[in-house]
């Protein structure tokens, strides 16, 4: 993982045409619309419970705008597994459910999961020796601090340990589990 970004964007707000290589980029977004738009001629519009992925390759031009007030959105950056790929981009429906569901796979050695807890709902993190998890919307509750973790915070678990995670409110969490 080389970057893990979240935005705030107003209504046309955003990132004008710029160039990527040698990433794959995972976009998701917790409020609003962001559209993408690309020199491979695509174009949409995401909204929440879709996750874009944009493999830049070898090289690459895209702009994303924000096409609603109060667009709030999650981009991580990732290595490619093979350097010099043919650029492409897609967008999948996360299917919403209970416990986590499998959003993305840019690469062999990272998945992007996603889970909708309710509060006071307990939850293990999908299994891997490295997972990064970011509280997108709510809290979760943690035994070894005094106050819970909130929206926008992320921490890195480097143990193969089964992790338990409880919402102490509504919550929508992003984990990443990366080999």
């Amino acid at each position: 993982m080389v970057c893990h970004d979240e935005h705030l964007l107003g209504d046309g707000r955003g990132f004008e045409t710029h160039a990527h290589e040698e990433l794959e980029i995972v976009s998701w977004v917790v409020s609003g619309a962001l559209t993408h738009r690309d020199s491979l001629g695509s174009s949409a519009t995401l909204r929440p419970g879709q996750v874009g992925h944009l493999r830049a390759g070898s090289g690459v031009t895209h702009s994303e705008i924000a096409a609603a007030p109060q667009t709030r959105f999650v981009q991580v950056w990732l290595v490619p597994d093979t350097e010099g790929l043919t650029p492409s981009y897609s967008v999948a429906e996360v299917p919403a459910g209970r416990g986590f569901v499998e959003a993305v796979r840019p690469t062999d050695g990272s998945t992007m999961y996603v889970a909708e807890l309710d509060g006071g709902e307990s939850v293990l993190l999908p299994a891997g020796a490295r997972r990064h998890l970011f509280v997108a919307s709510g809290a979760l509750l943690r035994s070894s601090l005094a106050e819970p973790l909130g929206q926008g915070d992320a921490f890195l678990i480097e143990a193969e340990d089964d992790v338990e995670v409880t919402a102490a409110v509504p919550t929508q969490l992003l984990v990443w589990t990366l080999g």
